[in-house]
This record gives C-alpha cells, sequence and structure tokens, in this order.
C-alpha cells in the first residue's frame, strides 16, 4: 500500500497547508472497504481554510487531479475517500508478495537502530510456570516484529538469580536436600525443597534468620554458599533453555540479576554524586515526591540493594553496550509503579535516553482455582500445559486425517501453537483467566483455525496440475477477490501498528482476519475449476494468502503446517 499511500500525499500537498509528514499521520483505513481504501478526515484544515470540514472535503475531490493508482476519489461528509484502481492493486500486491515470500511486510525504517528487549525472566531454581508464558511469547512476538521492520534486536532474559531466596534455597538443601533426586530432575527437587521451607518456616520462625544469615554468606562470596548457589543457577539455566528450546524461543543474552553486583555500589555512586540520594530511616533513597510517586529505595538498612537498584544499574550497561533506539521491559503490569521509579530516576540523572526507556505491561493469567503461588507448589507447569495441549491435537487429528503421516510433529505445531496464539490473540493490558477448555479449543479464532486455512491453501496448489504457472492478477478485481487483496497489502501497515503499540495482537486479529476472507473467498469463487487465466490468477491470489499466513504466523512464533 506504501505506493498508494505516497501518491495520496502527492495529490495532497500541493492543495492543503499541510506538509508530508502532516497528511500521512491524518490518513486512515476506512472500517468499511465500501468507504474506500483510505480516507483523508479534513476535520484540522477546517480552523486554518475556515471552513467545514465537508465543505474542504467537496472541493478537493473537485480539484485533485486524476491518478492512474485510484478508480475513483470521492468526498463523504468530512471524508475524502480514495478508492484505488482495482487491476493495479491485485498485481502490485499479489506479485509483490510471491516475489518477495517471507520478506513480505518486512521495512527497512529501523535500519541501524537497535531495540532491547527485557523478557521472561524467570526465577532460579523454579519450575517454569505458566505465568511466565506471558512475558516470554509477547516479548518473543515483539522482538520478531521490530526484526521484520529492521531493527537490529537484542532479546535479554534477566534471570531472576539473587535474592534472600537464595538464602531459603541452601538452607532447604543443606537440611533436606537429596543428591540422587538433584540429578535426577534437580529443578522438581528445587521446587520441593522451597515449598518445604516456607511450610517449615510458619511454625519455626529461626529459619528465615539462618536463611538471612546464608545469603550474607553468598554477598561475601562464601566458597559453599557460592557453589551451590552457582550449581541451582546452571542446572536450572540447562532446565529452561529445554523448555524454551519446545517454544522456539531463544535469547541473545542470559544476564540475570547477579551479572550486576559489582557494579552496584558505583550505580549508587553516581546517583548520589547526581545529588539525588537522601538518607530515611537508615535507608538511602531518592526522594520522588515532587513526582508524586513513593521513595525510589536504594539501599536497605542493612546496607542490601533492590531491584531498582539492580534495574538502574542494568538500564545503564545496556545503554553504554547498545545505544539503544528503545529499551522495553514486558513485564506484568503489577510492576507500573517500580518502572516509572526507575525511568524518573534514570531522567533525574540527566539521562535523555531514559524516556526511550519503556514498561510493557500485560495482565495477569488467573486460574479458576484460585491465585497461582509458588511458596505453598500450587504452581501449573508450561510443560504440563504444552504437552496437555499437543495431546489434544493429536486426538483431533487422528480423527480427522488418521493417515496423515507426521501427526507426531504437526500434532506438536498445532498444540503449541494453540497456546500461544491464545495468550498473543488477547489484548496484553487484559487479564486472562486460564481454563483448559478455553486454551484447548481448536474452533474459532484460534491458531488452528489460520494453520488449517493454511494447510488448505497448501492442499489445494498440491492439486493444482502445472501450478505454479504465468498468470495475470490484474483479473482479480471481484469484490471478494478484492477483499482478500486489501487485506493483503495491509501487512506492513499491520507489523508497523504493532509495533508501535507493543501489542502482537494486532498481528494475531490480522491473521485470523486473511484466514477468515480467505475461506469466503474460496466458498464464493471457484478455483481448481475457473477458467484457465482466471484459474492461474486465483491460484496465485491464494498462494498470496498462504505466505501472508505464514509470515504472520511466524511473527508470532507459530508454525504453518502444510498439513493437518
Amino acid at each position: 500500500m506504501q505506493m498508494f499511500r505516497e501518491e495520496i500525499i502527492r495529490l495532497l500537498e500541493a492543495n492543503v497547508p499541510l506538509d508530508t509528514e502532516q497528511i500521512a499521520a491524518e490518513l486512515e483505513t476506512p472500517p468499511n472497504p465500501q468507504m474506500g481504501d483510505f480516507a483523508f478526515p479534513c476535520f484540522k484544515l477546517a480552523k486554518t481554510l475556515r471552513k467545514s470540514p465537508a465543505a474542504i472535503a467537496a472541493e478537493l475531490a473537485e480539484k485533485l487531479p486524476e491518478s492512474e493508482l485510484f478508480a475513483r476519489i470521492e468526498a463523504k461528509g468530512p471524508y475524502l475517500n480514495f478508492f484505488c484502481e482495482r487491476k493495479k492493486l491485485a498485481q502490485m500486491t499479489v506479485e509483490s508478495i510471491l516475489q518477495q515470500k517471507e520478506q513480505y511486510g518486512r521495512t527497512g525504517i529501523g535500519k541501524d537502530k537497535t531495540i532491547v528487549i527485557d523478557f521472561s525472566a524467570p526465577n532460579i531454581a523454579k519450575p517454569f510456570g505458566v505465568g511466565h508464558l506471558r512475558s516470554t511469547v509477547i516479548g518473543h512476538a515483539l522482538y520478531r516484529i521490530y526484526q521484520a521492520l529492521g531493527y537490529r534486536c537484542v532479546g535479554i532474559n534477566h534471570l531472576g538469580d539473587w535474592g534472600t531466596q537464595f538464602g531459603k534455597l541452601i538452607v532447604a538443601y543443606r537440611m533436606w536436600g537429596n543428591e540422587e533426586l538433584l540429578e535426577k530432575n534437580a529443578i522438581n527437587h528445587l521446587y520441593e525443597l522451597y515449598v518445604r521451607f516456607h511450610s517449615e518456616a510458619e511454625n519455626r520462625p529461626e529459619l528465615d534468620d539462618e536463611a538471612r544469615a546464608w545469603f550474607k554468606k553468598l554477598e561475601d562470596d562464601d566458597s559453599e554458599a557460592y557453589a551451590l548457589w552457582q550449581r541451582f543457577r546452571q542446572l536450572s539455566l540447562e532446565e529452561f533453555k529445554r523448555i524454551y528450546a519446545i517454544l522456539g524461543v531463544e535469547f541473545d543474552s542470559y544476564q540475570g540479576e547477579s551479572y550486576y553486583n559489582e557494579m552496584l555500589d558505583d550505580t549508587v555512586k553516581m546517583v548520589e554524586e547526581a545529588g539525588l540520594v537522601s538518607q530515611s530511616e537508615g535507608a538511602l533513597i531518592v526522594d520522588l515526591s515532587a513526582e508524586e510517586m513513593p521513595p525510589c529505595l536504594l539501599r536497605k538498612q542493612d546496607g542490601a540493594t533492590l531491584y531498582a537498584t539492580r534495574d538502574l544499574c542494568a538500564a545503564i550497561y545496556r545503554y553504554q553496550k547498545y545505544k539503544f533506539e528503545k529499551a522495553l521491559y514486558v513485564v506484568g503490569a503489577d510492576q507500573a509503579l517500580h518502572f516509572q521509579q526507575v525511568f524518573t530516576v534514570l531522567k533525574k540523572m540527566g539521562y535523555d535516553w531514559a524516556e526511550r526507556c519503556l514498561h510493557v505491561p500485560f495482565g495477569l493469567i488467573r486460574f479458576k482455582e484460585g491465585k497461582m503461588s509458588t511458596r505453598k507448589g500450587t504452581l501449573v507447569l508450561l510443560e504440563d500445559v504444552l504437552d496437555r495441549a499437543t495431546e489434544l491435537a493429536k486426538e483431533i487429528i487422528q480423527e480427522k486425517n488418521p493417515t496423515l503421516e507426521n501427526k507426531d510433529e504437526v500434532a506438536r505445531q498445532v498444540g503449541i501453537g494453540a497456546v500461544i496464539f491464545g495468550d498473543l490473540s488477547n489484548d496484553r493490558i487484559k487479564n486472562i483467566e486460564f481454563d483448559w477448555d478455553k486454551v484447548l479449543d481448536f474452533s474459532g479464532e484460534t491458531a488452528p483455525y489460520v494453520q488449517y486455512a493454511h494447510a488448505r491453501i497448501c492442499s489445494i496448489l498440491r492439486k493444482a496440475e502445472g501450478w505454479p504457472a504465468a498468470y495475470d492478477a490484474s483479473l482479480l478485481t471481484g469484490d471478494e477477490e478484492q477483499a482478500v487483496i486489501g487485506l493483503l497489502a495491509r501487512f506492513t501497515d499491520m507489523i508497523i501498528r504493532a509495533a508501535a503499540a507493543n501489542k502482537p495482537s494486532v498481528i494475531a486479529r490480522y491473521v485470523v482476519d486473511v484466514a477468515a476472507e480467505f475461506n469466503k473467498f474460496y466458498h464464493q469463487c471457484p478455483v481448481l475449476q475457473a477458467e484457465p487465466e482466471l484459474r492461474n490468477a486465483r491460484l496465485a491470489l491464494i498462494d498470496a494468502v498462504r505466505q501472508v499466513l505464514v509470515n504472520g504466523l511466524w511473527l508470532l512464533g507459530i508454525a504453518a503446517p502444510e498439513e493437518m
């Protein structure tokens, strides 16, 4: 659509008191194709031209010169609507997709710019619960979305690998740990020990004192404490990487909280030198009352640093290393105040890049059975969810397509895709109630629905004798064909929109719409039975749909099986 958009700007800039960027910012996509492919609202011009928006739109419709890219330009109330010339739109869109293939939709607007994305960040020595799903899949999708826009992306897994909980774990392991169980299933054993510690501590509060003492030893580089911590960390990281491999998620850095230990004193000193530090009841703080926020704590009374100290340190380190255009923190909405404080302190320290640090919040996953708690042991394991989804997918495949050769692999792609899409299709701000029936529903607006549309197109193309062949996309001027083409042409726009809002749900909604529009088209327009020239044109169209579905699902981290 970019060429059509540029033509509208060219037509308008000589006739309205707005510059190129202002015109581009005003262009809209009408909610109904019957209202045009583009709309230019005239409200902003009313004050300058001293006319009603409707009168301005009518005058522009009369005076704008004709263009071979538009069939007509007409006023509708305060809007000037542009209707793309159907043959041109069909040719340009289909040919672009089939020539560019997996590159279709990508742009270079982020060239030579870096986006740092902090996501997932589980705590070591604890199983990978379904509660970590949201940050992981949202962050991974944003990584790919920005990558498609030409940015260099850096995915950082800021592991929770430091803190008083490791004193508790060390105490628990020394008291009840079993070497054989640790070797056999490290994470489960460490999790059981963590749960047991909290249960025992309810009646034996002295355990908490002992845990604090062991964490102090860890901070002081005690050899036994450090060796146990390092072992717990490595075993955890191996398990996490196994889960990430199942999800198809990768990171560029696993620098967790512990990585910044040696830098914390210097960070606190920098805040002090900026004249921002004061004392409150023995603790070091940055007073943020002028910003109507609670104080940001840098050190507790006992000298221990806090999450804010580490995030300040990490942000400064990351900017020095990557010179990022934006730094995204894909962390739950309950941490909104924390990030407001951290970013405000960075601004007060004089870092102008702090304006480009953004918290990307998301809602909680809630459970019908109650809130998930790692302390009480009511954790739902992500792997269990993925396994169950895969099993159900396999049952459905066995029923619908029992002769499918690679049904285990397809079941895995469909099951895992269903879980990922079930998360990403929701607006990230909203809470999700985790319900087995909903997550594993393979009908409606789900990944399997989109994947099946892709597999169906692959089946049609396999049956099309002599395909691929020469085609004339200018024949695709029917309403059903144009509805599909119009959607395909807006793929890049959707990627840009998803990045601007940091919402992968924009892409999820889009691929569902593409699949639905394809299904409408296929039911109303014969493909294999059409006249030869039209047949080839429609085959080219559905091949283009197939490619866009592949590209869109890839952005979400979901596979597109060719058979289901």
